[in-house]
């Protein structure tokens, strides 16, 4: 399956109508419907009910749909039950232990796909390693199922867990542990090194946000609306990058054309792996 192009995904809470009825013109790649967090205990099946409703408004101007559900296995069931449904593509997976943990709910959830006549596997996962005990398992975790897309590490509990202040350096090696795991199975790097609890700082926000996507970072979360279009300017190619990626590849095969293997292009010599990261450039613009 396909590695998806997502830059922004935003969470919101499955029952808040307000909020639902405006997310799809917010922008992200992805509308994230929380059942976890963001839900108090007592109104976790009423969450579940609201799924149905909640995933055609949040889809309907193309956004693809995920769900967060819930950690505790009497409460991860019911969720993947009442969340797989043609309408959703992803669930995300907070606080996972490890590749038998993922394994497990691949397989509750292909169950659940087979029961609705959807095809096996359809459903993507989104990892979130959030206690020190998986940080070892990050590998493992990223090239366990066919069906994870991305993994990323959850700073606020993670930092919680750690006794540690959440922020860029507390982030900064447990994030680039995910990031070389995500890219060694072929999966989307989830995060970014920084603290936003404040959402006010927008340019403190795009700030971290430039220097992650230059650590390897491809996508990020968010739970407030502002975000979004930052993610989506400093986490996708901006105009003047694909342009200059154009240019280098073809400046590159004209020199393979004449039986060269390294070209300068614009001041610098150019190989094989400079043209294989404006490649992936260009995929990621597409």
């Amino acid at each position: 399956m396909a590695v998806p192009n997502w830059r922004s995904l935003m969470f919101v809470p499955a029952t808040a109508e307000r909020f639902i009825a405006k997310a799809h013109t917010r922008g992200a790649d992805v509308i994230i419907l929380d059942l976890e967090d963001s839900i108090p205990p007592g109104e976790k099946e009423a969450a579940r009910a609201a799924l149905p409703a909640a995933a055609k408004v949040v889809g309907q101007a193309g956004a693809e749909v995920a769900v967060r559900i819930n950690r505790p296995l009497e409460l991860a069931v019911p969720d993947i039950a009442a969340a797989i449904m043609p309408e959703v593509t992803a669930l995300m997976l907070p606080k996972v232990m490890g590749p038998e943990h993922v394994k497990l709910l691949s397989e509750v959830v292909a169950t659940r796909e087979a029961a609705l006549g959807l095809e096996i596997g359809r459903t993507r996962f989104i990892g979130v390693v959030e206690t020190p005990q998986a940080l070892p398992h990050l590998y493992a975790i990223a090239g366990a199922d066919p069906r994870m897309a991305a993994l990323g590490v959850g700073s606020e509990d993670l930092s919680t867990e750690l006794e540690a202040v959440p922020g860029a350096d507390m982030l900064y090696h447990f994030g680039m542990m995910a990031v070389a795991a995500a890219r060694g199975a072929g999966i989307l790097p989830l995060g970014s090194v920084g603290a936003f609890a404040d959402f006010r700082d927008l340019e403190g926000y795009r700030e971290s946000l430039r220097r992650s996507r230059k650590l390897g970072f491809a996508c990020t979360a968010c739970i407030h609306p502002a975000h979004v279009p930052i993610i989506n300017a400093e986490y996708g190619p901006a105009p003047e990058e694909v342009d200059r990626a154009r240019r280098l590849i073809a400046t590159f095969e004209d020199a393979l054309a004449q039986g060269l293997g390294a070209v300068a292009f614009e001041g610098a010599m150019i190989d094989l792996p400079v043209v294989e990261r404006a490649r992936r450039l260009l995929a990621r613009a597409r």
